[in-house]
């Protein structure tokens, strides 16, 4: 007797949308039991940045999710009891701890790379891991100096074993301390019960995949695989037996697969009025976004000034669960200054002062002031809005 395969199922753009505000968390009730880390168990991966405007990227997204978690809260919250580690997933990001087995795969590729962008010196790299052994948790400076003295990759020959040795798994980066990486021995660092390398490549890329389809909801081959930055390959190896199922949605004009609990109820509830950091995992992959929100965003903090045109960190305003702006913000002090406001149109403007007077009483600004915006019939409404 022939199995037949199970139905596709058609989703609306609409549907998709909210499907993927609710599995990122920012439709529903917020998790405030399960709070930063829960919010990071949730995701599977917070991206890591150098950007600090309002606060650096990864304490924006428990914020976007949750609203004004302290920030000293959400530090600990990451960094303390061995709940979680820093490794190349989307980017450098913050990982579950949980997820250490899953990335065997990827660890075991470094081992085996024949080359690599800076050379090691003999004995470089056991004199790392030997001073890390005698004298516990230590930065690049504490291990004898990150670098050189030239050009920002003239890394010191500890830099360069120490980070070798954490792609390789035997060192793990457990917090950041002065945006400085905080390096210890993985064996020290990892808990007992996740510190292996047993899953082969398949298990880890099939577990990744399941999981990366879960925290976005719906997601085309791209978009999964992108997630924690898998071949496309790599993610065809294991799609059919990732447990995620394939759908159509409206508009999108690719396969795609969602995660079934996603689509076992409709997904209702009160939607976050928030502004986003352009390295949240809901917008970071642009050609999902404007899929998604028909919204472009680019980050322009690489642009050359004179060419950019949202400015430096323009963050988009999410509210009603859609992309209705965006504002690069600065601070002056205790005010936090809206260098250059973009705005969909009217019923973008009280949101947009929610999400200003919110994000400046969490980063302790009494104020906040308009530069631009690029509807000046608009500006002076959301003056009035701020006030």
């Amino acid at each position: 007797m022939t199995t037949l395969p199970p139905p596709v199922i058609d989703l609306s753009a609409d549907e998709a949308r909210r499907i993927a505000l609710r599995a990122q968390g920012l439709l529903g009730a917020p998790d405030r039991r399960g709070g930063v880390r829960g919010v990071l168990r949730h995701l599977g991966a917070v991206q890591l940045d150098t950007i600090s405007v309002l606060a650096r990227s990864h304490e924006l997204i428990p914020y976007a999710r949750l609203g004004a978690v302290g920030r000293r809260t959400v530090e600990d919250a990451y960094w303390t009891e061995s709940h979680s580690f820093e490794y190349w997933s989307h980017a450098a990001c913050i990982l579950p701890v949980e997820e250490w087995p899953h990335f065997a795969f990827r660890r075991r590729a470094y081992r085996t790379r024949p080359q690599w962008y800076h050379d090691l010196p003999d004995g470089a790299y056991d004199a790392v891991i030997k001073q890390l052994h005698a004298e516990g948790p230590l930065t690049a400076t504490e291990l004898g100096g990150a670098k050189n003295g030239g050009e920002w990759w003239d890394w010191s020959a500890s830099k360069v074993a120490v980070e070798r040795a954490l792609m390789y798994g035997e060192v793990v980066c457990t917090e950041r301390r002065s945006w400085k990486r905080v390096y210890d021995l993985a064996e020290r660092a990892i808990p007992d019960a996740v510190l292996h390398d047993d899953l082969d490549d398949r298990e880890c890329l099939r577990r990744l995949v399941r999981l990366a389809g879960q925290a976005l909801g719906v997601g085309t081959r791209a978009d999964i695989a992108d997630y924690h930055r898998l071949k496309g390959e790599q993610f065809d190896a294991v799609v059919a037996d990732s447990g995620l199922v394939p759908v159509t949605v409206e508009g999108w004009g690719k396969r795609a697969w969602a995660d079934p609990a996603a689509l076992a109820s409709p997904p209702r509830g009160r939607h976050r009025t928030t502004l986003l950091s352009p390295f949240d995992s809901l917008i970071w992959e642009r050609a999902r976004t404007e899929r998604i929100f028909g919204f472009t965003h680019r980050l322009e903090a690489y642009v050359p000034k004179q060419k950019r045109v949202h400015g430096y960190f323009a963050m988009p305003l999410l509210a009603g669960g859609r992309l209705l702006g965006r504002v690069d913000p600065a601070r002056e002090g205790r005010t936090l200054v809206a260098r250059q406001v973009s705005l969909a149109g009217p019923k973008a403007v009280a949101p947009m002062a929610q999400a200003l007077r919110e994000a400046a009483e969490w980063v302790g600004c009494d104020a906040v002031r308009v530069e631009k915006a690029d509807r000046p019939e608009l500006a002076a409404d959301l003056v009035r809005a701020l006030g």
